[in-house]
């Protein structure tokens, strides 16, 4: 069987909202059904020859149960269309899609959507006590964010893992990385996103959101609210350590708020279609490792792709690896083999990631999609290389080459 190429079309985003900040109002149902509608708006597709939507979601809920069907429906989108939803934790967007690339790619779908949102300031808390009743004692309610952390992985095999910022903590001991190191890289993380802003680089893949007030008229909501222009090596050297190490609120990922969308699309039904792609799916892979390490994912991960596809570093044009910790990114550039003044670090990150734009865990896959597509456009580039660790233990890597 042959298979036929996966292009991707309008890959698009809502700005990233802070914790409990201005899109904390709006579920993830909702934030799905505003990026969904956005996307059919834009792209002008009939969304009745969308054959089916895929989408993340990292700390799914009874709330909107199978997201991607259910923020479909919630856009007033056709009834026909099915859809469903995933979960690879941090990799579950981009892992979305892949999924959606392979189902074009092998004949089963001509037009599918793929995206993923999260909505981390209404993750609920749960219980597994009352289920059965409780006669008498105490009722817990565990906070489903930090639990999930610390279940990401079976206690009984690897043990208690208290949560992502010990692994971090750990490959800072392994690969001798230093507070200095970490708080500098969170400088340029902030700096290089606040440049982006600047210079407008975001404004293409952007979907303004309108956010109800309670009095007064809604809101836009157009712009990351995460990334501190002003970081400086001294005020983030102020911030203490959050669990005696190296990690700090400066130099770690945000819990954000936001949904991303693209269309993958055969690419014998674009010209039928009147679509324009952006760039074409080229590969990807997933590899495990050990969760109390989980950062170094991508290392495995993209070993394992150049390894399928044949390509190397010196074919990849950009590099965004989301930046969960400082030290889980410097740990990985070592394990790579990059040196400090290495060139290739001039193409890593260049508009900023997850510890300045925020990693909302659904939607970060597509969040890195929209921005490192366009980038490749600018720069002329040919390949974009896009990779994240996964808790757990796992990382994902995926290579998207630009359209012609």
């Amino acid at each position: 069987m042959t298979l036929r190429r996966a292009a991707i079309v309008a890959p698009i985003r809502t700005a990233v909202g802070k914790f409990g900040g201005s899109l904390s109002s709006l579920t993830a149902g909702d934030l799905g059904a505003v990026i969904l509608k956005a996307l059919i708006e834009r792209t002008k597709v009939d969304p009745g020859r969308v054959d089916d939507v895929v989408f993340s979601q990292g700390y799914g809920n009874g709330e909107a149960p199978c997201i991607g069907h259910w923020s479909w429906l919630a856009a007033g989108l056709p009834l026909e269309v099915p859809g469903y939803q995933l979960d690879r934790r941090c990799g579950s967007g981009l892992q979305a899609i892949a999924n959606a690339a392979m189902m074009v790619q092998t004949g089963m779908s001509d037009v599918v959507v793929a995206g993923g949102v999260e909505s981390m300031s209404n993750v609920e808390h749960y219980s597994t006590d009352i289920r059965k009743g409780v006669r008498a004692g105490n009722l817990t309610l565990h906070d489903r964010l930090t639990r999930g952390r610390v279940m990401s992985q079976p206690v009984e095999r690897f043990g208690v893992i208290t949560g992502m910022i010990e692994t971090a903590e750990n490959l800072a001991k392994d690969y001798g990385i230093s507070r200095e190191a970490c708080d500098a890289y969170a400088v340029r993380s902030h700096q290089r996103a606040a440049a982006a802003w600047d210079k407008g680089l975001f404004a293409d893949e952007l979907v303004p959101v309108s956010v109800p007030q309670r009095k007064g008229d809604p809101v836009i909501f157009a712009q990351d609210e995460g990334y501190r222009a002003d970081a400086t090596l001294e005020s983030l050297g102020k911030l203490r350590p959050l669990e005696g190490g190296v990690v700090t609120a400066g130099n770690a990922s945000q819990q954000n708020d936001a949904a991303a969308a693209c269309l993958v699309v055969a690419e014998d039904k674009l010209d039928e279609l009147g679509l324009e792609p952006i760039a074409w799916f080229h590969s990807w892979a997933a590899a495990g490792c050990d969760p109390s390490r989980m950062g170094i994912g991508p290392v495995p991960a993209v070993e394992r792709l150049f390894a399928r596809n044949g390509l190397g570093w010196n074919d990849i044009d950009l590099v965004e690896l989301n930046e969960a910790f400082a030290p889980q990114v410097l740990a990985v550039l070592k394990g790579w083999g990059w040196s400090d003044d290495d060139s290739r670090n001039q193409i890593l990150n260049v508009n900023g990631s997850g510890i300045s734009l925020g990693h909302p865990i659904g939607a970060t896959g597509g969040r890195i999609l929209a921005n490192l597509t366009r980038e490749l456009v600018r720069r002329d580039g040919r390949y974009g290389l896009e990779t994240m660790c996964i808790g757990g233990g796992q990382g994902i890597a995926a290579i998207f080459e630009r359209a012609a």
